[in-house]
């Protein structure tokens, strides 16, 4: 890649992917390979390809990693400041106009029910996301004290995500570290530090106080531990939000979908909690708490990325956080089902889980759908 691109072009296109990718991380990347690699012919398809392999080794939001990612290839660091910022302003200003509208308190019952009948399929898309994740993640357990360990972890993430709640990530790390031991990768302090200091990171519901201090640790945990999927984000999330009094568990949920249905990285669903614990300044701070480890994770590693992606202390830890990641993913349906409140809400969640798991629907139809189907139950009078 010979060409400079100039700084105007990345906020340019960046920005229009951001605000035409919708569908989440497949989007997301299908849209960068299209610009990057077939249409502008900046990075060629090898290049790309082990791009998408070394952010999804990275804590964080793959997707946003990778565009953070192609902008560094283009023009750096001022690429990729540019360009990540240019990806996820127009998803945060349109999930905010939407917090806004979806959490007042005076919302017409239209509104409210659009968020109820949208929060209710909420559970049948956890269960979608844990589904999507499984073939690949299983695939890498070779063996059959290996496939055991998988299972192992996979159900240690799901029960703790019913059972501990805000402890889950501590559940997370030590399935890393235990794949890491068994496969007995040495801990020398160079490579100790490779899996990049999870162990002190996942403490977000260990008490350091409410308000924004509670926010803020809550914001960076999301930003740092969502590997494994976005949707990971949900029961890290979901004992804070609620166990805070910032939102009802229907809010919540309200919140999910938001995040699902608008274009952009689903981490911006921490804006929505930040909104509703502390107004516009909370979803702001909220937001740049959780982005922020994703644009240092990306430039401190991008330099590293053949190496990253070659370690035996990397892959162990991801082959044993993986699957508890996708246990915890599924596990979050219980709590999400058991937040339901009014009898046609469990129709709803029975509709959505036959169009995502039975007939493969998109995830963003269904959570349309299934608020238009919560606007018909408004308007029929029954309880929202």
């Amino acid at each position: 890649m010979n060409e400079r691109v100039g700084l105007g072009t990345i906020a340019r296109e960046w920005g229009r992917i951001g605000c035409v990718g919708f569908g989440g991380p497949p989007a997301h990347i299908t849209l960068l390979r299209r610009l990057c690699v077939r249409d502008r012919e900046w990075m060629d398809p090898d290049e790309f390809e082990d791009g998408i392999a070394a952010t999804n080794l990275l804590p964080g939001p793959a997707s946003t990693q990778l565009a953070i990612l192609c902008a560094w290839r283009l023009r750096g660091l001022p690429g990729a400041v540019v360009g990540g910022t240019c990806f996820i302003v127009p998803g945060l200003v349109l999930i905010l106009l939407l917090a806004v509208l979806f959490l007042s308190g005076e919302a017409p019952s239209w509104i409210r029910g659009a968020a109820a009948g949208a929060g209710a399929a909420v559970a049948a898309v956890a269960v979608r996301a844990a589904l999507d994740l499984v073939p690949s993640s299983r695939e890498r357990a070779q063996g059959r004290a290996h496939r055991a360990r998988w299972y192992a972890y996979l159900l240690a993430g799901g029960a703790a995500t019913v059972a501990i709640g805000p402890y889950l990530v501590l559940v997370l790390v030590a399935c890393g570290f235990v794949e890491m031991a068994v496969r007995r990768v040495p801990l020398a302090p160079r490579q100790a530090t490779l899996p990049f200091g999870l162990g002190g990171l996942g403490l977000g519901g260990l008490g350091l106080g409410g308000g924004l201090v509670a926010l803020s640790w809550l914001a960076f945990n999301v930003g740092a531990l969502s590997y494994g999927g976005g949707f990971v984000i949900i029961p890290l999330m979901q004992s804070e939000a609620t166990g805070q009094g910032w939102m009802t568990m229907g809010e919540f949920t309200t919140a999910v979908a938001l995040g699902q249905i608008t274009p952009g990285p689903v981490v911006q669903t921490v804006a929505v909690v930040g909104y509703a614990a502390a107004g516009l300044g909370g979803a702001l701070l909220a937001t740049l708490i959780a982005f922020v480890p994703s644009f240092a994770v990306v430039l401190a590693a991008a330099p590293h990325f053949g190496r990253l992606r070659s370690s035996r202390a990397v892959q162990g830890f991801f082959d044993g956080a993986g699957p508890a990641v996708i246990g915890a993913i599924a596990g979050s349906a219980i709590p999400l089902a058991r937040a339901l409140e009014h009898p046609w809400q469990f129709a709803v969640l029975g509709a959505a889980a036959l169009a995502l798991l039975a007939f493969r629907r998109g995830v963003v139809s269904t959570l349309l759908g299934a608020g238009a189907l919560g606007v018909v139950a408004a308007l029929a009078g029954l309880t929202v």
